[in-house]
């Protein structure tokens, strides 16, 4: 049954179309996945659907009575005051008789395990998100919009709001980019592209195969279009004697097919991502033993030991404000550890993705974030024009001249990539880069992560993000313990749930003694201890090896014999350094 019609609406604020005369029936029982580019018009869309403001045109018509709740994406500036005050003065707001108000507020409480007496301000950011659907919620809408409800949660938090909403039983519309939460929660997908809605009555894994062959089908009808336009351009300006014989029809007809062309608007350009690894790191690029940090008396870091090697992508998998944060500024030295040690490995060249976006002057322009006043920039060596970097990141001439405060959150994040990748690195420290992306440029930073030559260290709660692309993930307990384990996000939620098997104890026969743990020798406890600076050696040796190779002149005609000195020197020097690599380890495990 349907709730409410979109019949032919238009919805503009100066610009191309947000909405181009687009019509859709929104169904009871309907949860309905909202996609679409950043600043396509989706917020836009959940506004009109909730009667916040008219359409320019066309109409939206309501089932009589419908009643319909908007949970925003940010946190409203002026909510202030305890949690159930606040709620009750948005039923009585309404006309809610006082009594009735009570009970609603109430239910939703409980129903949402919120504090009642909390004051709104100092909410964290989980219970921000709570206290908005609360908002939404104790108006018992049929119908629940909400805008990015996993923005800044936690995967815990995630998790828990999937399962709350499934359980909710309502009509409900959410924009999201987060493809676990559409997967699990969406049975219906609507797509805002280019100003129409394209609607999916399927789950979100059928919708990425139908999308598919949509835009197939459309990359197809436009080539046949401009091949055919070409051919009768060229038709047209022909000679006196084919323009004597004209047919009229067919002069009609190439006007058609050049209002046609005119009109087609074009897919927004695809973020274009290329990163420069720099120099090679050593193959040891960092190392942590017994790490602990305290803030107050809250052991947030507990006697961590961490071998980080060259090509690993690291996962940090944890609830807001467990740690993961802390660890990444102790790794980079910009924290002291309360307790243990650190070791770097050679030729290091770390780029910080800061996920409060420090590293952002809100107000200068996006160019002169990137270039200062200057009008190029060094990507890979090369010379490459301001504007056209920045396109690449989608950002026109006019948005690069503008204030980075105007910017939504999903430019920010796209700028700070663009300045990130600007600079030469070995080792990429990602904090929360996935927040406000769209979905395709979050398939193309999985992209370029895969191919990244260098090493990786990610914060993310995205948990399909997490799954392509870490080979390991580090899991934040909150009290201070740090578990390593091999993959993302479900392969340690598959671990988790493996069930114990209890294992039999073995007799021991009253003669048997029990094998006491082996200690290092005086040699072997020295040799430990010399390891790390030999291993240094060798890796500078190794660097300074490929630089020379590097070299074009080595390999002018005269210079065979010391090409081949240097090969296999280098050759050595890398079985050398393996060796070393795995007795370090020995001798470490033996010592622990």
């Amino acid at each position: 049954m349907n709730i409410i019609s979109l019949n032919q609406v238009n919805h503009a604020f100066g610009g191309p179309k947000l909405l181009d005369s687009v019509s859709l029936q929104i169904e009871s029982g309907d949860r309905i996945c909202l996609l679409g580019r950043n600043g396509a018009g989706k917020s836009t869309l959940l506004h009109l659907l909730n009667n916040d403001s008219p359409p320019d045109s066309g109409e939206i018509i309501r089932q009589q009575g419908i009643k319909t709740a908007y949970a925003p994406q940010e946190f409203p500036e002026h909510w202030e005051g305890k949690v159930r005050s606040y709620l009750q003065r948005i039923l009585i707001t309404q006309g809610t008789e006082p009594h009735l108000a009570n009970i609603s507020v109430e239910q939703t409480l409980s129903q949402l395990d919120l504090d009642p007496e909390a004051e709104l301000s100092t909410l964290s950011g989980g219970l921000k998100r709570r206290a908005l659907l609360a908002a939404a919620l104790v108006q018992d809408p049929d119908l629940l919009l909400l805008d990015e409800p996993t923005n800044h949660l936690d995967i815990a938090a995630i998790c828990w709001l999937e399962t709350f909403l499934l359980r909710l039983r309502k009509t409900l519309i959410f924009i999201s980019h987060d493809r676990t939460f559409a997967r699990n929660l969406a049975n219906r997908i609507v797509e805002l592209d280019r100003g129409q809605l394209q609607d999916y009555r399927c789950d979100y894994a059928t919708f990425l195969e139908r999308r598919h062959n949509v835009l197939n089908s459309e990359d197809r009808a436009w080539a046949r279009l401009d091949q055919k336009l070409a051919e009768e351009e060229i038709w047209i300006r022909k000679g006196i004697k084919a323009r004597r014989t004209r047919n009229m029809g067919r002069v009609r007809e190439l006007h058609k097919l050049r209002d046609e062309r005119r009109q087609r608007r074009d897919r927004t350009g695809q973020v274009r991502l290329q990163l420069e690894t720099g120099q090679r790191s050593g193959q040891m690029v960092m190392e942590a033993k017994g790490l602990s940090f305290n803030y107050d008396e809250n052991q947030v870091i507990d006697s961590l030991n961490l071998r980080i090697m060259r090509g690993d992508r690291i996962g940090l998998i944890g609830p807001n404000g467990s740690g993961k944060t802390t660890l990444l500024k102790i790794l980079t030295e910009e924290l002291q550890p309360t307790a243990g040690q650190i070791r770097h490995g050679t030729n290091l060249q770390i780029a910080y993705f800061d996920q409060l976006r420090e590293q952002l002057d809100e107000d200068r322009s996006v160019k002169q974030n990137i270039a200062d006043d200057h009008d190029q920039v060094i990507i890979n060596g090369n010379p490459r024009h301001i504007y056209g970097y920045l396109q690449d990141f989608l950002f026109t001439p006019e948005r690069a001249r503008t204030p980075v405060r105007v910017l939504s959150g999903g430019e920010k994040n796209r700028l700070l990539l663009a300045k990130l990748f600007t600079h030469p690195a070995n080792l990429l420290i990602l904090d929360e880069p996935t927040n406000d992306l769209d979905m395709e440029t979050l398939d193309l930073l999985e992209e370029l992560l895969l191919d990244y030559q260098g090493t990786v260290l990610l914060v993310s709660h995205d948990r399909s993000f997490l799954n392509n692309v870490v080979t390991s993930s580090l899991i934040f307990n909150g009290k201070g313990k740090i578990e390593e384990v091999i993959g993302g996000y479900d392969d340690w939620l598959a671990t988790k749930q493996q069930p114990e098997t209890p294992q039999k104890k073995e007799k021991v026969k009253p003669s048997q003694r029990k094998e006491r743990p082996r200690k290092l020798s005086f040699k072997e406890k020295k040799e430990l201890e010399s390891l790390p600076t030999q291993i240094d050696t060798l890796e500078t040796e190794q660097t300074e090896l490929h630089q020379r190779m590097a070299n074009p002149d080595i390999y002018k005609e005269g210079n065979g014999s010391q090409v081949t000195a240097l090969k296999e020197r280098l050759q050595r020097v890398e079985i050398e350094l393996e060796k070393a690599y795995v007795r370090w380890d020995e001798l470490d495990q033996i010592q622990e």
